[in-house]
Order: structure tokens, then C-alpha cells, then sequence
């Protein structure tokens, strides 16, 4: 049984840091996973309480020795059960999460934001755009919650970008998103099982992060990862049927010198050996350069992806 349900925890622990400790030790006893916006039992502690109460996200430090309310603390105490009994991610009890400095709302409609392709966006992909003026057609395909869509929009201020989903589910938290930054003016919903609506579309540049998770890795997911939608996650045996449909299609849809930008997990010695002609320019990231790839237009026609 949790230590959340060992004793009236409203009666023993009045400060925020009472709170933080028990649930990080709380976190650490249910042996959590994390990696839907925080790497460790601390942060997400952190973020979780100063959320529920209100405060910066940023600052902790101040408010460590402040004391809670009772209702305060009778909905922490509400969402930590949640979270520990559940196992329900995080984001999914606060409706938010993060990619860098911009917020998204999140339900169990989409995956939780978390794609290594939000750091090249911020890059505007330089050095391989070198003028972001002369991007003036996006696609975000597997768009979720419409972030990438989002992150795109503001770094190619030029640019109409079209957000594209096969769940409806999923477009309706885009749209929401999307309405939350006033760009709809700018950003395009399109129901679509990748490309199949985009006939006669073509664009400078494609950012894609599809389901990728093999079929393996998807029968050991821990609990946390099964609250998501399944759809949005696993890609045939290997995690890679969907990349393959993109990399079928993707020249058709893009215009001269246009990119290819694709995240495939850990994907990448599977994805060599499947096209070991094909010149892909894996891009660093955070955690690498092993996560996401990108591919010229011409590198596509080239190596005659069409007939494969």
C-alpha cells in the first residue's frame, strides 16, 4: 500500500517543504516513471505542487517554509493519489505542458509534448535555412496537440503551417492550442492519415514526429506511457511503418531545396540498414545525434524512394 494512505497527511505536513519531501519520497516508494516533462521524482514534485498552489514554476525557494490552507492541501493530496495510484502522467493532472518557454494544454487525447525537434525549430534549423523569410509553407505531420505546429509558426513569422492528424480526437486539442496563441489565421487543422488528404500540396518544409516505438519496446512500456494514445506511439514491429509511408511521399510534397525533419526515437541503426543509400543528416540535439534526421528534397528524388 502507498504512504499516501498511511496516515491523515492534511494533519502532518503544513509547509511546502513537508510537502515536497513526502512526495518525492512518495514518487521514489511507487518507483514512478517519469519523461512526460520531468527526468526525476524531484522535479516533478516540485512542479506539481508549485502548480496545485498557483506559484511561479521557476521559484521554489521562497515559498519553502510557507505554510498550506486545508484545501489546499486536500487537492494536492487529491492529485497525488492519482498520480501514484494510477500512475497517470503528470501533465495529464495539470492539463499543461512545456516545450522550452511555451505551454500547451494536454489531455488524454494526445501524447504529452516532449519531441527533440522543438529544439531545432527554436534554432530556426539554421545553418540549413539560412533566411527563415524564404519559409513560407510548413507541414507538422502527426501534429498531437499542434506544439510543433505552434513552435513553427512563431519561429517563420512568413510562414502558413498546416497541422495535420489522423485523430479527430487529437485535432481537437490542436485547435484549442492553436485558438490559445490567436494564430488561427495561420495555422490550418487537416484531418489526414499522412499525406493521403494533402494531394497537390507541396511545402519548404516538413517536421514529422510520428509514432515510432517498435513492438517490443511497446509491450514493455510502463504504466505511464499506456494512459497515451497507443495510436501516437507504436509503428509496426520495427517503429517504423510510419516513416516509411513519409519517406514514400515526402519529395512529392515538398518544394525545390525544401526539408525533410523527422524524429524516430531509437530508430536509427534499424532505419540505416533499411535504406543504406539514402544520405540522411542526422541532427544534434540535446540528447544527441542519434534522434531525428533530416533529408533535402533532391536527396529523396535521388535515391528513388518512390519505387521502394
Amino acid at each position: 500500500m502507498s504512504v499516501l494512505h498511511n496516515f491523515d497527511c492534511t494533519n502532518e505536513l503544513h509547509t511546502v517543504r513537508d510537502w515536497l519531501r513526502f512526495t518525492v519520497s512518495a514518487f521514489n516508494e511507487a518507483k514512478l516513471s517519469f519523461g512526460h516533462g520531468s527526468a526525476s521524482a524531484y522535479d516533478e514534485a516540485a512542479y506539481l505542487i508549485l502548480h496545485t498552489l498557483h506559484l511561479p514554476l521557476d521559484t521554489l525557494n521562497p515559498f519553502l517554509d510557507a505554510r498550506l490552507i486545508a484545501e489546499e492541501k486536500n487537492v494536492l493530496l487529491a492529485l497525488l493519489k492519482q498520480r501514484v495510484d494510477k500512475r497517470i502522467p503528470v501533465a495529464y493532472l495539470t492539463h499543461e505542458a512545456w516545450l522550452g518557454d511555451f505551454h500547451f494544454y494536454v489531455d488524454k487525447r494526445v501524447i504529452v509534448p516532449r519531441s527533440f525537434i522543438a529544439e531545432l525549430i527554436r534554432e530556426q534549423f539554421a545553418p540549413w535555412i539560412a533566411d527563415t523569410k524564404i519559409v513560407t509553407d510548413v507541414l507538422d505531420l502527426c501534429t498531437g496537440s499542434g506544439c510543433l505546429a505552434i513552435l513553427a509558426a512563431h519561429a517563420f513569422p512568413d510562414a502558413i503551417v498546416d497541422a495535420v492528424d489522423i485523430s479527430p480526437d487529437a485535432l481537437e486539442v490542436a485547435q484549442r492550442n492553436v485558438a490559445d496563441y490567436g494564430l488561427e489565421e495561420r495555422i490550418n487543422i487537416i484531418k489526414s492519415d499522412l499525406f493521403f488528404n494533402l494531394k497537390g500540396k507541396q511545402y519548404d518544409v516538413i517536421i514529422s514526429n510520428p509514432p515510432y516505438v517498435d513492438g517490443p519496446s511497446m509491450t514493455a512500456l510502463p504504466p505511464e506511457y499506456r494512459h497515451e494514445p497507443q495510436l501516437a506511439l507504436g509503428s509496426g514491429a520495427d517503429g517504423l511503418d510510419a516513416t516509411r509511408e513519409i519517406l514514400k511521399h515526402a519529395a512529392d510534397h515538398l518544394n525545390p531545396n525544401g526539408l525533410l525533419v523527422v524524429e524516430i526515437g531509437h530508430n536509427r541503426p534499424a532505419l540505416e540498414a533499411a535504406y543504406p543509400n539514402l544520405p540522411f543528416i542526422w541532427l544534434e540535439v540535446s540528447a544527441g545525434d542519434e534522434f531525428v534526421f533530416m533529408l533535402r528534397r533532391e536527396d529523396l528524388i535521388r535515391s528513388s524512394l518512390k519505387l521502394i
